[in-house]
């Protein structure tokens, strides 16, 4: 994802909190994420992963905050080497050998044979090149990541790690598994006032069948549902809508997917002039981060979860 006279919103979230106050500053981040740029891989590398300027090519910083909120970007440049290449000339020179030397290859020849191969290929391998955003809300004890991957929102706080020396975060675990909680707000309708139910769904069944139910445009009080619902199916996706402002799928390890933010509050920032992008880019991260924090904040209540909770003694 890359941002250019347009702000990016974010379109998938997983969020995590930390376990002791993050207290350094927008100064100290930008300062500490400089030591890591990202460079393009070198012609016999097979990836690389850095800091990028947050705000992409209208931005010359590698953190941009705004209302204690610290936007960041990492991009990762990853060679692509097709598996069935790489096998094919492996066999070859496995039959190679085996044949000028009438016996067979040990592991180890195998192993050194691969590397050679994948050393030969990297210089002209094809590249591919993900942005990752993230922000950080010390005040709200969270950060946020733009990704529907678990993998690559991993990948981003080990390079922050990284750079930081330390980074203590937790997942946000409620007390009653999720999926739960999910299907009881369809059994008991006991969903938050700010919270609406969608038009889409996932159900699993108990027991060792493990049936998978995908519902779409469908009204998730429909005996349809109840019949799901008494059949013993219980919830891990949901379609919501947030405080007439946003809609989302809610995952079953409180991962945030297809998040889509209404135009009522795009349009709120239509008034900045459209010749000074920054000052857009500025307004509308501002207004996407405020949003997401109370949005985030009234989410984990209805799991009886605070972020603030973490942080430890």
């Amino acid at each position: 994802m890359g941002i250019g006279t347009r702000f990016m919103w974010f379109k998938n979230l997983y969020f995590f909190a930390f376990t002791r106050p993050f207290e350094w500053s927008e100064q100290d981040l930008e300062k500490h994420l400089s030591e890591h740029p990202f460079t393009p891989c070198a012609s016999t590398e097979q990836s690389h992963f850095g800091w990028v300027n947050a705000l992409g090519k209208q931005g010359n910083t590698l953190v941009h905050g705004v209302n204690n909120n610290f936007l960041l970007c990492a991009r990762k440049e990853e060679k692509i080497l097709p598996a069935p290449v790489i096998k094919e000339q492996l066999e070859e020179k496995i039959a190679q050998l085996e044949t000028e030397q009438s016996r067979s290859a040990t592991k180890k020849e195998k192993e050194q044979f691969k590397e050679d191969i994948i050393f030969e290929l990297l210089p002209r391998a094809f590249s591919r090149v993900t942005d990752t955003h993230a922000y950080i809300a010390p005040a709200h004890n969270i950060i946020v990541i733009n990704t529907s991957s678990r993998s690559k929102a991993e990948d981003f706080l080990a390079l922050l790690r990284k750079v930081l020396g330390t980074l203590p975060v937790t997942s946000l675990s409620p007390d009653t598994a999720p999926d739960e909680i999910m299907t009881d707000w369809l059994v008991e309708k006991n969903l938050g006032g700010k919270f609406q139910l969608g038009m889409e769904a996932e159900f699993n069944a108990l027991g060792d069948d493990g049936a998978v139910v995908r519902v779409k445009n469908q009204d998730l009080d429909s005996e349809e549902i109840k019949a799901h619902l008494d059949a013993d199916k219980y919830v891990v996706k949901l379609a919501l809508e947030w405080d007439e402002s946003l809609s989302f799928i809610l995952c079953d390890d409180l991962a945030i997917k297809r998040l889509k933010f209404f135009d009522v509050l795009h349009e709120q920032n239509d008034d900045i002039d459209s010749d000074d992008v920054l000052a857009r880019l500025d307004a509308d991260f501002a207004l996407m981060a405020g949003e997401l924090n109370r949005f985030i904040d009234d989410l984990l209540a209805e799991f009886s979860l605070k972020a603030g909770d973490c942080l430890e003694d």
